[in-house]
C-alpha cells in the first residue's frame, strides 16, 4: 500500500505478518465505525513515516472480515489498537491496548515503536 499501512485479509495473514516483522501495531476497525475513519487519516501518516519493512509494520484488520483475529485479542470495542513485538502482544508507553480515537496516545506509540524499529534496523545494518 503506498501509504504504509498493511490491509490483512486472514488470520494467516497476520499470522504472517506477526511472524516477519519484530514490530507491529494493529488497527482493528469497521467500516461502520465513525470515530474509526475519523482517525484513519492519521493512522495512514503514522504508517507513512514510521514504517520499517521488517522491523515495524502497522495493519489495519477489519473486526468484521477478519473476526477470527478481533476475536483471538478479545477486541470489543472499534477502534482498537494493540502492539506486538516479536508476535507477542505488548505495552507501549504503560498500555497494552488504546481503545477509541485517541490521537494523543496513538502517536505517543507510533513515535516510540517507531524509534526503537530505528534502531534495531540501524544495528542490523551495521552487523
Amino acid at each position: 500500500m503506498s501509504d504504509g499501512v498493511k490491509h490483512i485479509n486472514s488470520a494467516q495473514e497476520f499470522a504472517t505478518l506477526l511472524n516477519t516483522t519484530q514490530y507491529v501495531i494493529a488497527d482493528f476497525y469497521a467500516d461502520w465505525c465513525g470515530p474509526c475513519k475519523a482517525i484513519a487519516p492519521m493512522y495512514a501518516q503514522f504508517a507513512k513515516t514510521f514504517s520499517i519493512p521488517n522491523f515495524l509494520a502497522f495493519a489495519k484488520i477489519n473486526v468484521d472480515s477478519v473476526q477470527q483475529v478481533a476475536q483471538h485479542y478479545r477486541v470489543s470495542a472499534m477502534p482498537t489498537f494493540l502492539f506486538f513485538k516479536n508476535g507477542k502482544q505488548v505495552a507501549v508507553n504503560g498500555s497494552v491496548m488504546i481503545q477509541g480515537a485517541d490521537v494523543n496516545s496513538l502517536r505517543a506509540a507510533a513515535e516510540k515503536m517507531g524509534r526503537l524499529a530505528k534502531e534495531k534496523a540501524a544495528a542490523a545494518g551495521s552487523s
